[in-house]
């Protein structure tokens, strides 16, 4: 009980009477670690990321939790929940794939086809325009389109990574554009300078999985080949095979 008061009335105090939630701060790191362990294709990225997901439902819940922030962030407060939901359906697939193949890493990172890519688009839009109106009867901070966008955009990456689309890491830097502004201005600021790194990581983390698939097969329809990756040429040599190296 001791440790629950504390994790719920922890502040770091800055000079001026600023402050971060510490929920906020620790949710946020272990949302880095699950992006991290993601990026590497391990199976404890997932429950890693759920505890991250539930301290960070508290801090967008402000009123209902105690917080002092004035902002309730609906959209952001029900990704969480999402996430969640989501994330024991990408743990439980990850889990499944590297009990049948132990050798291997818990995922092979393949291209969306072209009518999925068109699927997420259309998705990713009328999910925000149907739950604006929904996120602004239930009182979330303005402009609540933005809410929306993150959490549909939240959704379709979460699925893409349990899927092992290469593209859910683009649904990322789409959600930390809007999402970075926004978070400020509710001033929920340790999520917003996290934004901005998460930004930078799933760049990264997409050239990573892109270079993964280019080395270990042939892409899908209307995917990037390997020649193009290294910078237009389309390359004869066939496909190097990872090893088991990259397994967890």
């Amino acid at each position: 009980m001791d440790f629950l008061r504390w994790l719920f009335e922890a502040k770091l105090e800055f000079a001026g009477g600023g402050f971060l939630l510490w929920r906020e701060v620790l949710g946020n790191l272990f949302g880095l670690a699950s992006a991290l362990g993601g990026m590497r294709r391990k199976v404890w990225a997932w429950p890693v990321g759920i505890l991250g997901n539930i301290l960070l439902f508290t801090v967008f819940m402000g009123s209902v939790f105690g917080s002092p922030l004035y902002a309730n962030l609906l959209g952001q407060a029900g990704r969480q929940i999402m996430f969640i939901v989501v994330s024991i359906f990408g743990w439980y697939r990850w889990q499944q794939t590297r009990k049948s193949d132990a050798t291997h890493a818990a995922v092979e990172p393949q291209w969306a086809s072209a009518r999925t890519r068109v699927l997420l688009v259309v998705a990713l839009v009328a999910g925000t325009a149907v739950l604006t109106p929904v996120f602004t009867a239930l009182g979330s901070y303005p402009p609540v389109w933005a809410d929306a966008w993150i959490f549909m955009g939240s959704l379709l990456a979460t699925y893409g990574m349990a899927k092992g689309w290469v593209e859910f890491w683009l649904i990322w830097v789409a959600v930390d554009i809007v999402g970075v502004p926004l978070l400020f201005a509710s001033g929920y600021l340790a999520s917003a300078f996290m934004y901005i790194f998460y930004g930078a990581f799933t760049l990264m983390g997409f050239f990573v999985w892109w270079h993964i698939r280019s080395r270990e097969g042939a892409p899908s329809d209307g995917a990037p080949t390997d020649g193009e990756l290294r910078g237009g040429e389309i390359a004869d040599a066939p496909s190097v095979p990872h090893t088991s190296a990259e397994a967890k």
